[in-house]
């Protein structure tokens, strides 16, 4: 198990990491989730001991590994700067671990094939990464990692690179392929919907701090703050300042609809996802909000639609083509049983009825 206990990392005056505690078992998936800046890449280095952390400690099974050397540790890390040897050829690159570990001349030709084939880098063995693209360099530097049986593996935005085929292929089998090694794999996006799609837990980052871990799923439906909501939304969340008299909702000059007399009369945030927001009524979507269009773009079989309401911008994702003009005035609708509600502090007072599937 690697174990972070109120690891701090202060860079001069700034503070890059925050009283970050986390534990991870072996054989398990853990996603780093975060804007630029957030501190993912920091936390990694700091789990790697490329740096060493201003406060608290890392263990791996219960042994304190701060200020061991990085030669000394059973690492692998991948980053999205893919980096190898620019002398070597692929097939030396992928082999280069292995050489070192002095695992015998056939065992180690399997690796590497086994590797290059699911990397789809069979037909580029025997090019040096100056003749590749940067998407089979990025290949490379994976299958360097995933030959290496690390016990610790740090995946830094690696797929970025990638096109979007092999991407979706190797979420799919990045996490089973390194976990059967009972690996502890860690790996970094700025993207909410690859940490959906990758599963395994997730840590959530804001300004070097995390704001929440758990399982993936959980944490997506159940955010412990509107921070954390947000890292969690892409389109980003639609917020609506409210206040709450009696049951009733007000937002401006509209109403929200109502919520039970349990939540106490208050100023609140209610938070909306941007695919919980339709352009039609129902029995469900009953709420209505006036609002004019800014923009929309279209990509296929969604379309995002951005307009200005009384008080905010907000953007609301539907499928398929809905042809709207800027400056339209259009009414949108709501389900209150998808609402999130967070008190003035940000903290989640209320989320969405869970029979709902409304998260």
């Amino acid at each position: 198990m690697l174990e972070l206990a109120g690891v701090n990392k202060q860079v001069g005056t700034e503070l890059h990491i925050n009283d970050v505690s986390l534990k991870m078992e072996r054989g398990s998936l853990n996603i780093l989730l975060g804007p630029t800046l957030s501190g993912k890449t920091s936390l990694m280095r700091l789990m790697a001991g490329l740096d060493r952390p201003s406060g608290g400690d890392i263990t791996i099974d219960g042994k304190s590994v701060v200020g061991v050397k990085v030669r000394r540790r059973n690492i692998a890390m991948v980053y999205q700067q893919f980096i190898n040897y620019p002398a070597f050829t692929v097939y030396e690159n992928i082999a280069s671990p292995l050489r070192l570990s002095g695992l015998d001349e056939k065992a180690l030709d399997e690796k590497v094939r086994e590797a290059a084939d699911l990397l789809k880098l069979t037909d580029y063995l025997e090019r040096t990464p100056l003749n590749l693209s940067g998407g089979q360099q990025q290949r490379t530097a994976i299958a360097r990692a995933l030959v290496k049986d690390a016990e610790l593996v740090l995946l830094d935005e690696p797929l970025a690179n990638l096109d979007y085929k092999l991407r979706e292929e190797l979420r799919v089998e990045l996490p089973r392929i390194f976990s059967k090694s009972g690996a502890i794999l860690v790996y970094a996006t700025t993207e909410p919907y690859e940490a959906l799609m990758l599963g395994g837990q997730t840590a959530t980052l804001c300004e070097g701090r995390v704001t929440q871990f758990g399982s993936t799923i959980d944490v997506y439906k159940q955010p412990v703050d509107i921070t954390t909501a947000q890292i969690f939304s892409d389109p980003p969340l639609n917020l609506a300042k409210v206040q709450k008299t009696d049951t009733a909702l007000t937002y401006g000059k509209q109403q929200l609809g109502s919520v039970s007399n349990d939540l106490p009369n208050d100023s609140y945030t209610v938070a909306i996802r941007p695919h919980h927001v339709s352009l039609s009524p129902s029995d469900r979507y009953s709420v209505k909000v006036s609002a004019v269009v800014t923009t929309s773009e279209m990509s296929g079989s969604e379309t995002f639609i951005h307009v200005e309401t009384e008080q905010d911008h907000w953007v609301l994702l539907t499928h398929g083509v809905h042809r709207v003009n800027t400056g339209d005035a259009i009414t949108l609708y709501l389900d209150p049983s998808r609402y999130y509600i967070f008190n003035s502090a940000g903290a989640l007072v209320r989320s969405p009825v869970q029979n709902s599937d409304a998260a």
